[in-house]
């Protein structure tokens, strides 16, 4: 029991300060400016839905899906931390955040319900940086030695996943009470410059390498 409950703490360990759901609550509040209150909760449950099945995806199929499509770690970080980084930018260069496609006479075209996968759950939530954790913590069952091990480290990987979605949702539908709309921009374009430069210095050190 004690080997189980430590990696569940190992787990989430890894996984927390990677998705950090009190740091990303600013930026979701920054992207759900103008929401109703009710309609940002349904989207923080969606959100932390989502969130879920993408870790569990990764932490399942992740190797295999980027191996299948010849997709390294650090190309996932650089096209993830373009993303991140340009969405930051973008709500920087804009001022004060803007309803999700305003119209004239101020009536929201769209609903903001569509945006809890994408960009919400992918990549502001469970970015590449966040996938790449979750794979290596997948790759390290090859580590256990039996099938008990094995069943015993995926039952508490998932347990710590269960946890980070729990908190993903409270951190998102209470969000609306901290309003610092352009520091969450800061931070969402720090956060994507921190995801290239992670993946562009991986893939540098790889041409290095292959050169010498």
């Amino acid at each position: 029991m004690n080997s189980a409950f430590n990696t569940f703490l190992l787990v989430l360990a890894a996984i927390f300060p990677v998705v950090n759901p009190p740091g990303s609550a600013l930026v979701f509040l920054g992207l759900t400016h103008g929401v109703n209150p009710e309609i940002r909760r349904v989207i923080a449950w969606r959100v932390a839905r989502n969130s879920f099945f993408v870790l569990v995806g990764a932490f399942l199929l992740g190797a295999l899906i980027l191996e299948f499509y010849g997709i390294s770690i650090p190309v996932l970080r650089v096209s993830g931390g373009l993303i991140v980084a340009g969405g930051g930018w973008k709500l920087l260069s804009d001022g004060s955040q803007k309803e999700l496609d305003a119209s004239a006479d101020g009536v929201s075209r769209t609903n903001p319900l569509d945006h809890a996968f994408y960009p919400l759950t992918l990549p502001l939530t469970t970015g590449p940086g966040t996938i790449a954790v979750v794979i290596s913590l997948g790759l390290s069952r090859a580590s256990c030695t039996n099938s008990t091990d094995d069943l015993l480290f995926v039952i508490e990987s998932l347990l710590a996943v269960v946890v980070i979605a729990i908190t993903i949702f409270f951190c998102f539908a209470y969000a609306d009470r901290v309003q610092r709309l352009r520091l969450s921009a800061f931070i969402l374009f720090c956060l994507g410059i921190q995801i290239l430069w992670s993946g562009g210095s991986e893939l540098l050190r790889s041409v290095i390498h292959s050169g010498s």
